[in-house]
């Protein structure tokens, strides 16, 4: 008999080879057309594990998990030790580097105001703050003008190897 398609068994089952009868729990989930799927789940988890997972969920949460397995078993594949977690790393140093960045020009964005409104004779050139400047707005005066927690609070976690990043390129955190 076919798997939940009418044609063909499942990807589980064709992978397994056994016989994809019509209540398959892998069928509506793991289609025919598309077995590196379930490979790839199926490498990481087991079959009996991810059987045992969709058949604790209700119907209408299966997809979204079924999704969530797919994710992570391709992400233990590219990062075998961190998985998920290296990834929500890697992009977690990737907002705090974009903030110390975005501080950086709120900073020198201030004290050109300040230059300005202090006011500054014609003549003079008016040049950018000077480092002693800077940091004293970065350490004293900067966080009240931003509206995000400062890196210290936002729970990254820092790893000090190089890995490579999510999008192939390498990472140094």
């Amino acid at each position: 008999m076919a798997g939940g398609n009418g044609t063909s068994p499942c990807a589980s089952c064709k992978l397994l080879r056994r016989r994809c009868t019509q209540d398959c729990i892998f069928a509506p989930y793991f289609p025919s057309n598309d077995p590196h799927k379930f490979a790839i789940v199926h490498r990481v988890f087991g079959a009996s594990n991810v059987s045992k997972m969709l058949q604790d969920l209700p119907v209408h949460q299966r997809t979204d998990a079924v999704s969530s397995l797919v994710y992570e078993a391709n992400a233990r594949g590219r990062d075998p030790v961190y998985g998920c977690a290296g990834a929500i790393s890697c992009l977690q140093n990737q907002v705090s580097e974009l903030q110390m960045q975005l501080a950086v020009a709120q900073a020198e964005v201030l004290c050109i105001q300040m230059q300005q409104e202090s006011m500054v004779l014609p003549s003079e050139p008016i040049d950018s703050c000077t480092d002693d400047e800077r940091t004293y707005f970065l350490n004293n005066n900067l966080p009240q003008y931003l509206n995000f927690p400062s890196s210290s609070s936002s729970g990254v976690i820092h790893d000090s190897l190089k890995r490579e990043g999510i999008y192939g390129h390498d990472m140094v955190s």
